[in-house]
């Protein structure tokens, strides 16, 4: 039976701690689902992982739109999640309730995620009467990395601390189902948890959230450089993908592949 936003929020009712990754595609949709993974987050980081940008800030809804209907074609219980790019909801209600819609009519998710606290609860009670189910996000946003200054730990001090959890309150109020947690320190995500009905996903918000979602790139060691704190890599893909394809260009140069195995007769 597919996970919906009541099973969400039923995790935490019960204590359940649950995990959430990216997801861009069919294939890693479909592998994904099958291991078990209760929410896949189709996330405007695929601008950078796999569109090549250097922020989140290129993505268009069409873009979202394109890959949310890959990972809705290739997850069958998992509850697929579209994340709202920069510029898509920030204009007028009228038109992000328009691209959320358009998230789940052609590009088949159950919910959307969006950026921002008190700014944006007026949107969050609009969609939500208009049936579409919402996922805040808090901390570090990175559609506004420009105004932040750069991908900086959020909520350090007191009244920045203060700001997150009135934010959380707010948004709990205007009807998200979940609220993630981004580059917080641990004891602020702990409070925020504690003081909300809703589940919190954590990454990079410390071990106290709810749940956790890493990006599918960063948690398979697809990514090149040093990864974020936060970041465990569960497997080493990118060397092993490389070691793949040296050997296969390798057998076709010295004539060992294909061999009878790999031929018709």
């Amino acid at each position: 039976m597919s996970i919906t936003v009541r099973d969400v929020r039923a995790f935490k009712e019960r204590g359940e701690r649950f995990a959430m990754l990216t997801a861009y595609d069919f294939h890693s949709a479909r592998l994904l689902d099958r291991a078990g993974i209760p929410v896949l987050l189709v996330g405007d980081t695929l601008g950078m992982v796999v569109l090549g940008h250097d922020s989140t800030l290129p993505v268009t809804v069409d873009d979202i739109v394109h890959h949310s209907a890959a990972v809705a074609r290739g997850a069958t219980e998992a509850l697929v999640v579209a994340d709202m790019p920069f510029m898509s909801y920030q204009a007028s209600g009228d038109e992000a309730i328009h691209n959320a819609g358009r998230m789940l009519k052609e590009g088949g998710a159950h919910a959307v995620k969006l950026e921002g606290g008190a700014r944006v609860t007026d949107l969050v009670g609009r969609m939500v009467q208009a049936g579409i189910p919402v996922m805040g996000h808090l901390g570090l946003t990175p559609q506004s990395v420009n105004q932040l200054g750069g991908y900086k730990v959020q909520g350090r001090d007191e009244e920045a601390a203060h700001g997150i959890i009135e934010d959380a309150k707010a948004l709990e109020a205007a009807g998200v189902f979940s609220l993630v947690l981004e580059a917080v320190p641990s004891d602020l995500a702990r409070e925020v948890t504690t003081g909300l009905a809703v589940p919190t996903i954590g990454i990079g918000a410390g071990p106290e959230c709810d749940g956790q979602v890493l990006v599918f790139h960063d948690f398979l060691g697809l990514t090149d450089g040093r990864p974020p704190k936060f970041v465990k890599r569960y497997a080493d893909l990118g060397d092993a993908i490389e070691t793949a394809a040296r050997t296969f260009a390798d057998e076709v140069a010295d004539g060992t592949y294909p061999n009878a195995d790999h031929s018709y007769g």
